[in-house]
This record gives structure tokens, sequence and C-alpha cells, in this order.
């Protein structure tokens, strides 16, 4: 007898269920502000803004925050459906599936590769989504396995990678990108978060980090400045592109142009 053996390649790439369009929100380093300020959370909701039907994904397995960013931090445990598919949580007018649903808020995931790249595909693929138009996945930082399968098993329509202006994690930006591209994945572009801060008094914008020496073959899609009500109202579970003008003023300019380039991708 002989011993069967796997096709070679790589897995063929599959759709998501009742989802039209695949956002990627990446960042190099951790601490940059990708879940919260720069981006994952308010850029959904600045995509809601736009009438549109969003559902976030959050990815990072390891320490997810889409539950507490998005005020389901006390939530039930997702429900199944008869075919045992996973129930998406609502809030925010956003649908979202996270692994903090499914673990207790302080049991850590202590998971080697092939454990997180099983994860990553019952997440993926057993989550009853509605009719959405665009799927916002949050990545955890870096360019590892959870990053690695997304690329290999979905078609992922468009990726934005966020970053603060210090040369030390924007050169972690240019190792994302060329992995992304290496997936095939279309860059869409750079945000920028804690760009500058404001003076209160005088108005005046500071770059307290320096000036930043941006990727020269990445796309500025825009600069987030430092706000203190932008923590304050994300660990209260109000992502503040809701409700804050300032924030508004960025995103939603922002996510109608992201909006265009993910329905021009085919």
């Amino acid at each position: 007898p002989t011993i069967p053996r796997r096709s070679a390649g790589l897995p063929r790439k599959r759709s998501i269920t009742n989802v039209n369009k695949v956002l990627a929100v990446a960042s190099g380093k951790g601490g940059v502000g990708k879940s919260q300020t720069g981006c994952a959370a308010n850029l959904a909701c600045a995509l809601s803004r736009q009438k549109l039907n969003v559902g976030v994904l959050d990815l990072d397995v390891y320490g997810p925050s889409q539950p507490t960013l998005l005020g389901l931090r006390d939530a039930p445990e997702p429900a199944l459906t008869p075919q045992g598919a996973l129930i998406p949580l609502a809030n925010h007018g956003l649908t979202c599936m996270s692994m903090g649903f499914l673990v207790p808020g302080t049991a850590p995931v202590v998971w080697r590769g092939l454990m997180v790249q099983k994860a990553v595909q019952q997440l993926l693929f057993d989550v009853a989504w509605p009719q959405l138009d665009v799927l916002v996945i949050d990545l955890p930082p870096g360019t590892g396995d959870v990053a690695l399968s997304l690329g290999q098993l979905v078609t992922v329509d468009g990726a934005v990678v966020v970053s603060t202006p210090q040369d030390v994690a924007l050169l972690d930006v240019q190792k994302g990108v060329s992995a992304f591209r290496k997936l095939s994945i279309p860059i869409f572009g750079l945000i920028l978060n804690m760009a500058h801060f404001t003076c209160p008094t005088c108005a005046t914008p500071h770059r307290i980090f320096g000036p930043p020496h941006l990727p020269a073959d990445v796309e500025l899609l825009a600069e987030l400045p430092v706000l203190a009500r932008v923590s304050e109202d994300g660990d209260a579970g109000v992502p503040p592109a809701l409700t804050d003008g300032a924030v508004q003023a960025v995103m939603d300019p922002l996510a109608r142009g992201v909006w265009q380039r993910l329905v021009s991708t085919q």
C-alpha cells in the first residue's frame, strides 16, 4: 500500500459567507493604536456612518480588544446556529466576533501555532455573519501565523497599516507591507496615529515624536492627533468615531476613501 500524499501548493482561498469585501487592519508593532485609536474599531464605525453594513472580526487571538472597545466586554458567550456556526454579537450598529467572547476575560490564550491556525479558520468560516458590505479584520501586531493564515485562506480586498511616527515603528511598517505584498494583499496605505498634539491654549500642532520618515512606497491615508478622549471613550466601550467631531473629521473621509478603493478591487 502507498501512503496518501497531500496535494502540493497552498490551500485554495475561500470567500466568507455573506461578506462582500474584506479589509485587514494591521500594524508592524504593538502599542501603536491599531485596534482602538488608529483604527479597527473607529474605522469600522466610520464605515458604518457611510450607510454600510459592517462587521468586525477580532483575529488578535492572544490579546483581543474589540469586546472592550465596542462595549461588549460583559456580553454572554455567542450562541450557535443549528449548523454549529457562531452567531456574532452586535453593538453600535456593528456585528462582531472575537476570541474574547469565547474565553474568560482574564484567561491567557497559551497556544502553539497549529492551535492558533485552527482558531483562525473557525473565526473566519464558522461564523454566521449577516449580509455585510465589508468585514473589518483586526489583526495582531507583526507578520506571524495569523496574518499568514488569513492571506492564504481568504481573498483580502485591501489592507491599511497603522503606525506611530517613531522610526522604530515605521521600520516595522515596511516589513509588514512587504509581507502583505508577498501574500498578494493590496496595501491601501498608512494611517499615522498620534501624529501630533494640538495645544489647547494656542491651537498650535506639535509633532511630539518628531517628523515622521515615511516609507516612500506607502501612501499616507490619514494622520490622527493625540486626543485624550480617544482612550477614555474606547475604554468605556464607545468608539469616538461615533461621537467626537475631531475624530470624525479624520475618520469619515478616510472611510469614504477606503470604501471607494474596496469597491474598485476585483
